[in-house]
């Protein structure tokens, strides 16, 4: 009786290459099974994912190259960071410094996940260009129902997740070229979403010195750098002093 009640293992490789009836009901009870779980993402990429699309449309670009950039870079944040790269003097150092400290976080998201992705098969490499903070989230929290497939659980919401994005994206091109409006402030979205990350960051730890740390570097390099050049300075500061008082944060957080 217990056999019964096991998720049926499904190969990625095999489904790839003969999907038949049994593997088709595997998909579709991931696919139920993950969706719930999603919904919030949904409604928050959806809405990001216009904005976004308004903001490129107003910058010149058509709404092919949104659903490109949505659909290979699926950088969220860091979508927005190269507007500014696609509009100005293009300096690739400066690019590839701006992109890796505003994805960083996600080196620490794969050591944590090195257990759960390990034997996703062909899988794994979709699942590693797909994750997100969002799927993150649900990857870490939520376990699929008994007997469902865990790897095509993960896929699933991998996959919608990524979907919303392109989809809200896409959306937002459309609307910016049909309909004319005013969109100066639009790109103000991108700092209203890095000020609700740091809330939300703020609100869930309770050691607040790294999130201070952070605003008084930044802060410090705005006023000797300026406005244009304090973000690559900012954030090497911060880097050295989280460094130098590493210890003494992981020794409060233990307390």
């Amino acid at each position: 009786m217990k056999e019964n009640n096991r998720p049926l293992e499904l190969n990625p490789g095999t489904f790839l290459e003969s999907p038949d009836t049994a593997s088709r009901q595997v998909l579709k009870k991931a696919l139920t099974a993950a969706f719930p779980h999603t919904i919030p993402v949904l409604t928050g990429f959806t809405f990001l994912g216009i904005a976004y699309g308004i903001l490129m449309d107003s910058k010149g670009y058509g709404v092919g190259w949104t659903f490109l950039m949505s659909l290979f870079a699926f950088a969220g944040s860091a979508q927005y960071v190269a507007i500014t790269f696609l509009t100005s003097v293009f300096n690739p150092l400066y690019a590839l410094l701006m992109t890796l400290m505003i994805n960083a976080r996600h080196l620490f998201y794969g050591l944590s996940l090195l257990d759960k992705y390990k034997n996703m098969g062909r899988l794994k490499p979709y699942l590693i260009f797909g994750l997100c903070d969002e799927t993150f989230s649900i990857v870490c929290s939520a376990e699929p129902p008994a007997g469902v497939n865990k790897k095509w659980f993960v896929f699933f919401i991998t996959l919608l997740d990524h979907c919303y994005w392109v989809l809200g994206s896409v959306l937002g091109g459309l609307l910016g070229s049909m309909i004319f409006f005013n969109t100066q402030g639009l790109d103000f979205v991108l700092t209203a979403l890095f000020v609700v990350i740091f809330l939300e960051q703020w609100k869930s730890q309770k050691n607040h010195k790294p999130a201070i740390i952070g605003v008084l570097c930044s802060a410090i390099c705005l006023l000797v750098f300026g406005p244009g050049n304090f973000i690559i300075p900012s954030m090497a500061a911060i880097l050295l002093v989280l460094t130098l008082l590493r210890k003494q944060l992981a020794e409060e957080d233990g307390k």
